[in-house]
């Protein structure tokens, strides 16, 4: 069906999409669509797979640096940058492919920055029972870099801190200086 779609859109641009370079572009592009928002048919038990051992650490735990690729819900344009995300556990502990997944999962939906970076901390939160859990996403819009203001070198930064990540300054501290150091 969303092929049908792409197709429509390339005759609405003016171009013919029976050339031969054009000629399975909508097919292509419906699969790449369906690639970059796959998040809407996954699921939190599906990634986390039962990934949450006991531990005795209560200790930060800090993901630096998870790629990250979404599409803005404004425009369809993709944003791209990095994600850091940490947690104080509470008897539990997160299997380390699962937080980038879990990242994944949100950012492949249309999305606005603020809004991702909050899902992530809460579901952070919701799988693990963290006492606290930070996430900085920093990124660049192509809405803003190839339309619009076109401004190539600006880079979006947003954080959500929930619990003692929030409400301690010395666990805030040491989540950014841990995120920021070397950078």
């Amino acid at each position: 069906m969303m092929q049908a779609y792409f197709k429509k859109i390339i005759e609405e641009l003016g171009e013919d999409p029976n050339r031969e370079g054009l000629r399975n572009t909508p097919e292509r592009a419906a699969k790449a669509m369906a690639f970059l928002t796959q998040g809407y048919h996954q699921s939190l038990e599906q990634i986390v797979n039962g990934a949450l051992f006991n531990s005795d650490n209560d200790e930060l735990v800090l993901v630096k640096n998870i790629e990250l690729y979404s599409l803005c819900e404004h425009h369809l344009l993709p944003f791209i940058g990095k994600c850091h995300v940490a947690y104080l556990p509470n008897g539990k502990i997160l299997g380390l492919s699962k937080i980038a997944r879990i990242v994944d999962m949100h950012a492949r939906r249309l999305q606005v920055q603020e809004n991702l970076t909050k899902e992530i901390a809460q579901t952070m939160l919701d799988v693990t029972g963290a006492k606290g859990v930070g996430v900085i996403i920093e990124a660049q819009h192509l809405c803003m870099m190839m339309r619009g203001v076109e401004k190539q070198n600006s880079v979006m930064s947003t954080s959500v801190m929930l619990g003692n990540m929030r409400t301690d300054p010395r666990t805030r501290a040491e989540f950014l200086s841990l995120v920021y150091k070397n950078s």
